[in-house]
């Protein structure tokens, strides 16, 4: 069994040991979109490239809500292995089994009825309407194999163990190459094979990981009594879950109302932007799976009380986050065109020249951004469930703002510059919180967590 307390040993030392394999498994579900992208825009044509990025905030609204759910279950298992409240921990976990499955199935029934509706609502191009809605079907029924997968991984990572994750996605993308070939190349099932081909994959590594935990963490799996809900357990994972699946879904609201601005310029800028946004997600990652992995670090301390570690921990990662920045930047500004070419297989000069646009202005601002990441994941296990929130609503907002006025006004140029404001003001409220709040546990002279959601002061 492969567990990771860190709660000993240098902080940035154990981010880093838990980040890489979690960097390497956020690739390799990147891979996934990038793989489609590139198979449908060779396979068959631009307009298809479109179709698909058409869908994404949809898809990302409805996703991201459960996973995001799902880490909040992860936040709670993590601080009750860092506090050695193991009894605790399996109630935990048959919770939240209990909970992913009830989102699984509500989710589907809702969601599978509305995308006609939402498609023509975010005003999707007719000539590329039929093929989102195919995409999208399947991949939202398909949607109980991602929120296992992801339901699996939490349970890993809050124990310390992102490698087994890893091995199963590297698995499941290969499936995903090899099926993407069969049913785009060699069947024509267009985008809905692209769709099939990836729910597949999924299911595929969910039913590994969750296998693998039933092989090797049976002392920690649910026994008959620890299905009978403990309320008050139960209240807390969902305090938790709610707050990180709303700071997510309400993230991807604002996406999808951006969305509706960009299919209004066109199907060539659809292309653009869906081109862009798969190399700069790509350049994202490591912000993004470093912030997760400082939200386990935070969990497990939280749990034990130690928050000199957990201070240090945030101080080493920001400065990470700045060296990788500035390789982003290098990366869009010398080698941009390039990479959009090769991604889509496109020579038209309108779409390669405003996806590099797009991908060296928001490369400029990913320490922000980075920033921003952190304090999101690393303040929700400290307790402030409503700040993260906060920031994800001002986001929605002012997406909704600039999407109405500026992208009318301005055009592409106006979708570009609408997401790095949005970062700058949404890390420095998150900031103004972290100091404050920072200053005032240290006055109380610590703090610690019981597994009950009771928050005290270590001696």
């Amino acid at each position: 069994m492969k567990t990771l307390d860190m709660t000993q040993g240098k902080p940035f030392s154990l981010i880093l040991r838990f980040a890489i394999p979690l960097l390497i498994g956020t690739l390799f579900q990147q891979v996934y979109n990038l793989v489609d992208t590139m198979i449908v825009g060779y396979g068959l044509d631009e307009n298809a490239v479109g179709a698909i990025g058409a869908t994404s905030a949809l898809y990302s609204v409805i996703v991201y809500f459960a996973t995001g759910m799902n880490n909040g279950f992860g936040v709670i298992l993590a601080r009750l292995f860092g506090g050695k409240q193991y009894d605790q921990m399996k109630k935990a976990f048959a919770s939240m089994i209990l909970l992913d499955a009830a989102i699984s199935l509500t989710l589907t029934v809702i969601a599978l009825p509305l995308l006609r509706p939402l498609l023509t609502l975010l005003d999707t191009p007719a000539d590329i309407f039929d093929q989102a809605y195919q995409y999208i079907f399947v991949i939202i029924a398909g949607m109980i194999t991602t929120i296992a997968y992801n339901m699996g991984a939490g349970f890993l990572r809050a124990v310390g163990n992102s490698r087994t994750p890893l091995y199963f996605l590297i698995l499941s993308c290969g499936i995903n190459l090899s099926l993407d070939c069969l049913f785009v190349l060699v069947l024509s099932w267009g985008v809905a094979g692209a769709a099939m081909a990836t729910v597949i994959a999924q299911a595929v590594s969910a039913f590994c990981c969750i296998a693998f935990i039933v092989r090797h963490y049976g002392e920690f799996l649910p026994e008959k009594s620890d299905w009978k809900p403990e309320w008050a357990l139960v209240c807390e994972m969902l305090n938790t879950g709610l707050s990180m699946g709303l700071m997510s879904s309400v993230v991807s609201l604002g996406s999808i109302v951006l969305q509706r601005g960009i299919n209004q310029l066109g199907t060539t800028l659809v292309t653009a932007h869906t081109a862009s946004r798969r190399i700069y997600e790509m350049l994202m990652m490591p912000l993004s799976t470093i912030g997760s992995a400082a939200a386990t670090f935070v969990s497990q301390n939280y749990g034990a009380g130690e928050r000199d570690r957990i201070r240090v921990g945030i101080r080493q990662v920001a400065a990470v986050q700045l060296l990788w920045s500035l390789f982003s930047v290098l990366v869009a500004f010398t080698l941009g065109r390039q990479l959009i070419h090769l991604l889509i297989g496109t020579t038209d000069t309108a779409i390669i020249e405003n996806a590099a646009l797009n991908l060296r202005v928001c490369t400029l601002f990913f320490f922000p951004l980075g920033l921003l990441l952190m304090l999101r994941n690393a303040m929700q296990p400290m307790g402030h469930k409503i700040a993260p929130v906060v920031s994800s609503s001002i986001e929605l907002l002012v997406k909704v703002i600039f999407s109405l006025s500026l992208v009318p006004r301005m055009g592409y140029l106006g979708v570009v510059i609408t997401e790095p404001i949005i970062w700058v003001l949404c890390f420095v409220y998150l900031l103004v919180i972290y100091i404050v709040s920072d200053k005032k546990e240290a006055k109380k002279g610590g703090l610690c967590y019981d597994g009950t959601g009771e928050i005290g002061c270590r001696a």
